[in-house]
């Protein structure tokens, strides 16, 4: 196993993120920045500029007036969610142009940021302040099977299978015939990153959130967001997925199976449009 460990955390030290977002935290982690530095280093950057602008007037954010400059939507979102959008979009730029033979790179992102906006919606049932920020880790909790999909791609292929012929948790098949699992992974490559510890425990602790410290309820919600997304990506009822829900999450978040299912349907008229503002220039999934 540790031979395997080290050669995805190998890979993983190769994969690094755009330069904007570098820069972006370097303002960020200056206790003197002003807004107007963060809207400069957006601002240099053609492609972010017209993604966050997308963004920021797309239905998903619901504004009245429409926001035509970076300097007035850095200041309406607030450092968070710039950061936060910044993030998504630089990791989905890092791994533009990935080989899709283990799998349908499409489909993968799809299947995230359902779980983006799920997580949002949970948060928002659960009162959590800034409830914006769970799209992101929601956005963001499968990023280890990027990793592992480069570094170990016939094990990772092993695992979707017998994942898929036995109807057991990917992670626990992960475990059990690789040694690790996509996690774990992704914890590493965040830790690598030096992003926030919400997201890297959102991640990390996702399949059995019980093991979560400070971002417990963070990560229950991520937990149960997952169960839905993949139960709408298998085409499964969410009932199915839902019942293999650690109790932990339920305890934590004190929601029902009910008012997570409840989330569905509006999360799924949601998930075209923010899959065509992250990606402008792809067509959008069908079904």
């Amino acid at each position: 196993m540790s031979t395997i460990w080290e050669q995805v955390t190998a890979g993983a030290k190769l994969i690094s993120l755009p330069d904007i977002y570098l820069r972006l935290r370097s303002v960020l982690d200056d206790p003197d920045f002003s807004m107007s530095e963060v809207a400069d280093v957006i601002s240099r950057d053609p492609g972010m500029t017209a993604r966050l602008l997308r963004l920021v007037n797309s239905a998903y954010f619901g504004l009245a007036a429409k926001i035509e400059t970076v300097t007035r939507a850095t200041s309406l979102l607030g450092t968070q969610q710039v950061h936060d959008l910044v993030l998504a979009t630089s990791v989905a730029d890092t791994f533009e142009g990935m080989s899709s033979e283990v799998m349908d790179m499409q489909r993968f992102w799809r299947r995230s940021i359902h779980c983006g906006i799920l997580s949002r919606q949970l948060a928002n049932k659960c009162n959590v302040l800034d409830s914006e920020r769970l799209f992101v880790a929601g956005l963001l909790r499968d990023i280890g099977h990027l990793v592992m999909y480069q570094t170990i791609p016939l094990q990772s292929q092993q695992a979707m299978e017998q994942s898929a012929r036995t109807a057991r948790p990917l992670f626990e098949v992960e475990q059990e015939i690789i040694g690790l699992d996509y996690a774990r992974v992704g914890g590493a490559l965040m830790r690598q990153w030096d992003l926030p510890r919400s997201l890297v425990q959102a991640t990390e602790f996702h399949i059995e959130p019980g093991r979560a410290g400070e971002n417990a309820l963070e990560t229950a919600i991520v937990h149960l967001a997952t169960l839905m997304a993949e139960s709408t990506d298998a085409g499964e009822q969410p009932e199915v997925r839902l019942a293999r829900a650690d109790e932990a999450a339920w305890k934590t978040t004190g929601l029902s199976v009910q008012q997570c299912i409840g989330c569905l349907a509006e999360a799924d008229g949601q998930i075209d449009q923010i899959m065509h503002l992250f990606f402008p220039e792809k067509k959008r999934a069908v079904g």
